[in-house]
This record gives C-alpha cells, sequence and structure tokens, in this order.
C-alpha cells in the first residue's frame, strides 16, 4: 500500500542469481529532491542489463512522492506509483522526452485539488510525459445545474495511488515487468479498478504499456480512458510536424478551425497561443495498429505512440504552442472517445460499457526516436497504413 508517511512496498521476483542489490547514495547527488535512502538494483542479462532505483523525494510540492527509475541501456524512464502510474520523464540517447510545465513537478497528489469549484484543479500536478485520463470520465470538466462539479478536468485516476506493486524479471529473455493496481471508486455510483503494466527489454527504447480495466460491481458500468502523451524541448519547435494515418478528422471548435490547414504543424513558441485540438478517427494496420508520431522540423529527432485502436479507435491531438515559460508542448491522444464532457461522450456512443466483473485491455507502445534514420522508419510504418486506408 501506498502512504505519504513512508515508503512504497513493492515485491521483486527474478529468475537470475546474478543481481546485485545496494542502497546508493551516489545516484541521488544530481536531485536535491531526492532522498538518500533508495533501493538500487542490477540484473545482468543475456542482452545487456536492466536496472531500476526507488527512490522518494523530499523537496516542495514533490515531498513524499514515490518514483521508480528503471533504465535498459537504450532508455531511461521515471515511473510515478502515487500518482496513477503515470511517467514523469524518459532519456533515450541523450534525448529527453517530456515538456517543461509551469507546474514544476512531478507534484504529489494530496496537493492538487482534482474537485476545486472551477472544475480544472488537475492543472495544478500536469507535468508528466504520459498521464492517464479517466477511468469514469476523461475530457472537459462537466457540472450540475446548480454550478457545483459533476466531472472533474480529465478525471480522478492520475491523482490516485498505486498498489499492489510488482517488479518482475526474466533475465534469460532480458524482459522487467513493472505492475501496479489503481483503484477508482465511489460508493453506490462506480468501481473500476486499473491493472497496469509496463514493460521494459535490455537494450531497446521501447516502452510497452498494457492496461486492464475492470468493472468491479455486480451490476454494469461504464468507463472512459485518454493517455494524455506530452512533448516538449527539443522536439517541439517551429516546424515540427505531427505524421498521423487518417480516415477522419475535425477541429474541436473555432480556435482549431483557424488552423486547421495546418493542423500537424507547429508554429514557434509564442506567449498569449490559445491552444488547438483536432479530434480524429485514425487508420490502423491489419493487426488493428495505429500509430502517430511528432518529428522535429528536421526530422532528426522525435517521438512515435503505436496503439492497438480495437479499444483505443480515437486520437486527440493538442497543439499548446505558448512561449516555453508558459508551457510549449503537443498532446499525443489515444483515447476510447473524444475530451469532450462525459454526457455528450455518452451521448455519442463512446463511453465503453462493461458488464459486472468485466475488463476491457488497452495497449500502447511509446517509441523514442533519437536519429534521422529511426524518425524515416516511423513515418514509412505510417505512411503504410495511410497507404493501406486508400
Amino acid at each position: 500500500m501506498t502512504s505519504t508517511n513512508g515508503p512504497l512496498s513493492w515485491k521483486l521476483r527474478t529468475s537470475t542469481s546474478r543481481s546485485t542489490l545496494s542502497c546508493d547514495a551516489t545516484i541521488l547527488a544530481d536531485n536535491p529532491k531526492q532522498k538518500t535512502d533508495s533501493r538500487h538494483e542490477q540484473i545482468e542479462c543475456r542482452n545487456g542489463s536492466l536496472e531500476w532505483k526507488q527512490i522518494v523525494l523530499q523537496d516542495g510540492k514533490s515531498a513524499g512522492l514515490e518514483c521508480l527509475t528503471i533504465n535498459t541501456g537504450a532508455v531511461e524512464v521515471t515511473i510515478l506509483p502515487d500518482r496513477g502510474m503515470g511517467l514523469w520523464k524518459c532519456w533515450a540517447n541523450h534525448l529527453e522526452l517530456g515538456w517543461q510545465s509551469p507546474v514544476a513537478g512531478p507534484v504529489h497528489p494530496n496537493l492538487v485539488p482534482v474537485h476545486d469549484a472551477t472544475g480544472i484543479g488537475w492543472l495544478e500536478g500536469f507535468d508528466e510525459l504520459l498521464v492517464r485520463c479517466g477511468l469514469y470520465s476523461n475530457g472537459a470538466p462537466e457540472f450540475h445545474a446548480n454550478g457545483t462539479v459533476r466531472h472533474p478536468l480529465h478525471g480522478r485516476i492520475a491523482n490516485l495511488p498505486a498498489s499492489d506493486l510488482e517488479i518482475t524479471v526474466d533475465a534469460e529473455n532480458g524482459i522487467l515487468d513493472v505492475v501496479g493496481v489503481v483503484s477508482e471508486a465511489r460508493f453506490l455510483i462506480y468501481s473500476l479498478e486499473l491493472q497496469t503494466r509496463y514493460r521494459f527489454r535490455a537494450g531497446s527504447p521501447v516502452i510497452e504499456v498494457t492496461d486492464i480495466v475492470t468493472n468491479c460491481l455486480s451490476k454494469p458500468g461504464s468507463m472512459q480512458m485518454l493517455y494524455h502523451i506530452n512533448l516538449g524541448d527539443p522536439i517541439v519547435e517551429a516546424g515540427a510536424t505531427i505524421h498521423a494515418p487518417i480516415r477522419n478528422m475535425m477541429p474541436r471548435d473555432a480556435r482549431a478551425k483557424e488552423g486547421i490547414d495546418h493542423w500537424n504543424v507547429c508554429e514557434a513558441p509564442a506567449s498569449g497561443f490559445q491552444e488547438q485540438v483536432y479530434l480524429i478517427t485514425p487508420a490502423a494496420d491489419a493487426q488493428g495498429w495505429s500509430e502517430v508520431m511528432l518529428s522535429s522540423a528536421d526530422r532528426s529527432l522525435g517521438c512515435s505512440v503505436q496503439f492497438d485502436t480495437q479499444t483505443l479507435p480515437y486520437l486527440n491531438v493538442w497543439k499548446n504552442t505558448a512561449a516555453r515559460e508558459d508551457g510549449n508542448v503537443v498532446g499525443l491522444e489515444p483515447a476510447t472517445g473524444f475530451p469532450n464532457p462525459r454526457s455528450i461522450e455518452e451521448e455519442q456512443g463512446r463511453v465503453v460499457q462493461l458488464a459486472a466483473g468485466e475488463s476491457k485491455a488497452f495497449q500502447l507502445r511509446f517509441v523514442p526516436l533519437a536519429n534521422p534514420q529511426e524518425v524515416a522508419q516511423a513515418k514509412a510504418r505510417i505512411d503504410a497504413i495511410t497507404g493501406r486506408a486508400k
């Protein structure tokens, strides 16, 4: 169980005896937010090594927040179990993926007023590379007739702590899995459980995500899910381009319509930029998978997200190329629907229905692209999906 007063309890299972366990204070030297009490383990595999570090942050709004960092030799990722198992940042071949939010987190969820009267208190903790929106609602805030909040912005799951945490290592095949369970429930209304699994492979930069959401009640229920994947510098710059295989696309509102002719090209960061959101139904390959990529202007760097459209049939693109001080960021967002108020999504049949005890699985792969060759390969895959859809 997680607690603000002590570290999370992790179970470690490994199939190898060639592992080392230590409390290594040297890994904390460059981050003043970190405590010196940590757990550090490196496991040798046939095709490289897998390393993980467990730390507790101690400064400011991060105080008491648990972090788990995984290193495959090709990518290093920080997972935030206290924040719905979100991914804070990622580093691959000296490329940092994430964004510089004015929030300057990660922020302990106890300090995020999700249910404040404005409906947008969620934004006070918005800082991650990958944050889940859901599970009961995932879009814009919605209010009762008397003005009180019915559904807060992007839901609750990102500010709920994980339990049943486990790291499983298969040294023979060079695989490390991180598993956690997050419960979101309201008595008499709904009870949903998220089991998330991150899979890492020694020597690979790819992050595999499998989420299983279960309706824990004895009666039918419903859910929504949106993966808010956020990228800023150094990829987001004037001329940075979004590549996606599109079946159908529409602007969310009049502001987005203004930029429809260049919806997939980023402008230079500018103070006062007002966000634009594009709602996409993507094409998929023969296995039902789609892919979206954001590349730098010269296509030397990028990031792609591959996702299973059987349960994530929609893609939302969020452009917020504001001044860097204000949060220069682009969001690539595979989802079960669009980020409208939940009642609108219900009317349009885009809320996922779950029978009593039923589960749904959601899968995606996060792929850092650290050189022009990898960017070109991702574009070729996307072009192939686009060609298949014609």
